[in-house]
């Protein structure tokens, strides 16, 4: 809001202009209405001198004299009652009525005058109005925009933990819908705030100093109406965030089920799944059908008491003018009457902006629980940038998965000097992904450090760190984008050649080639169009293609057949002659020549050693070595 301060205090001057124009309008009404009146009681009362004057005898026409004395002296009264009705009108009103009156202009030409003035009030009223909106509402949606990317921007900044314990579709709910409730308090609530105070103001100033006794009967219904409001409002408060939270569920239930329709299709599940979606649904439908009930009593609410003010003033103000008390008249009735009419819309929409004001502040509430949320992994006071040689220390590694309270680590140590390669193996479970977790710094071991060229991981500046290490994950994740788009997604700028080049490392070149549009060919979401192994060698790509000193490769050939299994590992030996590399797999790579195998077993190193020594000791490697050969053997 302080940001965009000017153009909010402009759109504000532009309702009370706008607004100000309006509430001449009573006034200038009035001043006809009056002007009828009078003209036509001087016209009756001329059509009675006459036909006196005709009944009367010669010698009475001095008689008849002072009686048309009489009237002009009447009219000329009557233009000064007329001068001193309108004292408590607007300066300009005032202006604009005694250049009128001294013109001794004739009844059509002032009606005719007043007519014109009353549109051309309406029509700079209305340009204020628009530019109000284009001031306000435009106001809105830039804070709309700011608050989107801030969202977005924290949501990237928040750890690997936290989106464990967050479903997608909560996530999507509140920088969706809660974000656009927001901005329905920032634009159009503020603005009809703003333009309810505004027309509230000058109606009862103009009112009040007209008459303020007729102005205390016909404002008597909205104290009553304010009670009604305050009532309703601490209902709507404590519904909106409950049907927040439904919609939450909502959209989480239908997201998973998008994600995960080939099973849902496989298993024979669509009506299952419906029938959860649908009571799910209902619930919310329940609670939204409940508030707008809640919400559906402003409205009767608003015509009564604006019925019974319009009421009060036609029946106390004919009372007045009947009687000829309080110098009310015809004029004053009527610009009472379209005060009244004038004050229907903000009083009205006092329900409709306190509803968007209580649903704002239940999104808001949402949105500020993500955006408090600080998150655990961040850069150091002063971090390190450096240019990464590749030296890995693991040193007295201990981890546990808060989320799950898993001690996926214990007492891990391994040294990896710059250019090694390393095979970390082991059963599923047994802390193999936690390691390139734990470098990729997505977590931070719970005791003991892992050191890089001597620096101890957490005094690097994360992004220049994650930068320079390409980890090519077991559960591959690939962009609703083109083929060659998501092979260079970690490149800052496109480069063919590279992409080529990485696809042919990969053993994927040639399958691409076969695509309609080759490197061009759009892969549905997730890569949903790709078989398992496209989809690990097109991620294997992506992962080469930034030429790191240090590349984690996490069980990435498990989808891939023996021939095109032993085609990669042929071009990654090439590929990896320089680089220190970290291979996490399940399988035993018997014909890649590792300088290192490393085994483990429930969180620790149980063996380590090349493969002839490995399988020379007799141990739970060979035991490893035997069941996958048994596994292979035809039979």
């Amino acid at each position: 809001m302080w940001k965009y301060r000017w153009r909010f205090l402009l759109g504000l001057v532009f309702i009370i202009l706008s607004n100000y124009f309006r509430i001449l309008t009573p006034q200038i009404t009035g001043y006809v209405v009056n002007s009828v009146d009078k003209e036509l009681q001087e016209r009756i009362a001329a059509k009675k001198g006459e036909e006196k004057g005709a009944a009367v005898k010669d010698d009475d026409k001095v008689a008849a004299k002072r009686v048309g004395g009489g009237l002009a002296a009447d009219k000329a009264g009557d233009r000064a009652g007329n001068t001193k009705d309108t004292v408590n009108y607007d300066i300009l009103v005032r202006k604009f009525i005694r250049v009128l009156d001294s013109r001794n202009s004739t009844f059509g030409y002032k009606v005719a005058v007043c007519g014109i003035t009353l549109l051309v009030l309406a029509l700079i009223s209305g340009f204020f109005l628009f530019l109000m909106r284009q001031t306000i509402i435009v106001m809105s949606r830039h804070i709309e925009y700011d608050q989107k990317k801030e969202i977005y921007d924290h949501y990237q900044q928040l750890d690997t933990n936290f989106y464990k314990t967050h479903s997608t579709g909560d996530l999507m709910s509140r920088m969706a819908e809660d974000v656009s409730r927001v901005r329905m308090y920032t634009g159009p609530a503020m603005m009809y705030l703003a333009n309810l105070l505004v027309t509230i103001g000058f109606s009862l100033f103009f009112m009040l100093r007209k008459d303020p006794l007729l102005s205390l009967y016909v404002l008597t219904p909205l104290p009553i109406l304010a009670v009604t409001i305050y009532y309703v409002n601490t209902i709507i408060h404590k519904r909106s965030e409950h049907i927040q939270a439904l919609l939450s569920n909502l959209t989480t239930n239908a997201q998973e089920s998008y994600s995960g329709i080939r099973v849902i299709k496989s298993f024979v599940q669509e009506k299952a799944m419906l029938r959860f979606f649908s009571h799910n649904s209902e619930e919310y439908r329940k609670n939204a059908v409940g508030l707008a009930k809640v919400e559906s009593i402003y409205f009767p609410s608003m015509g009564l008491m604006i019925g019974l003010s319009t009421l009060l003033a036609i029946l106390i103000g004919g009372i007045y003018v009947i009687y000829g008390k309080h110098n009310t008249d015809l004029g004053t009735i009527t610009e009472f009457v379209i005060y009244i009419t004038m004050l229907t819309f903000p009083v009205s929409a006092i329900g409709w902006v306190a509803s968007m004001v209580q649903r704002a502040s239940a999104s808001q509430k949402r949105l500020n629980e993500f955006l408090d949320t600080v998150p655990t992994i961040q850069d150091a006071p002063a971090a390190v940038s450096a240019i990464l040689n590749g030296n890995i220390s693991f040193q007295e590694v201990e981890f546990t998965y808060p989320n799950t309270g898993i001690h996926a680590l214990k007492e891990f140590n391994l040294e990896i000097r710059k250019g090694e390669k390393v095979v970390i193996i082991g059963r599923t479970g047994s802390g193999k992904t936690t390691i390139a977790q734990l470098l990729l710094r997505m977590y931070d071991p719970d005791k003991g450090k892992i050191m890089i060229d001597g620096t101890d991981l957490r005094r690097f500046d994360l992004h220049d760190l994650r930068r320079q290490i390409s980890y090519v994950p077991q559960d591959v994740f690939l962009f609703s984008d083109t083929v060659s788009g998501n092979i260079q997604f970690g490149l800052d700028h496109a480069d063919p050649e590279k992409v080529r080049l990485a696809a042919r490392y990969a053993s994927v070149d040639k399958e691409i080639e076969g695509f309609a549009a080759h490197y061009d060919t759009l892969i549905g979401e997730r890569g949903v169009t790709l078989s398992g192994g496209q989809k690990q060698r097109i991620s294997i790509a992506r992962g080469l293609i930034k030429d790191p000193e240090i590349i984690v490769f996490d069980d990435c050939l498990s989808a891939v057949d023996a021939k095109t299994e032993k085609e990669i590992l042929g071009n990654l030996y090439q590929y990896l002659q320089h680089k220190t590399a970290i291979i996490i797999t399940h399988r035993i790579f018997s014909l890649f020549d590792f300088d290192r195998i490393v085994v483990l077993e429930a969180g620790k190193i149980v063996e380590t050693g090349t493969h002839r020594e490995l399988i020379a000791l007799n141990g739970y490697y060979t035991y490893l070595y035997e069941q996958q050969q048994a596994e292979n053997s035809p039979g």
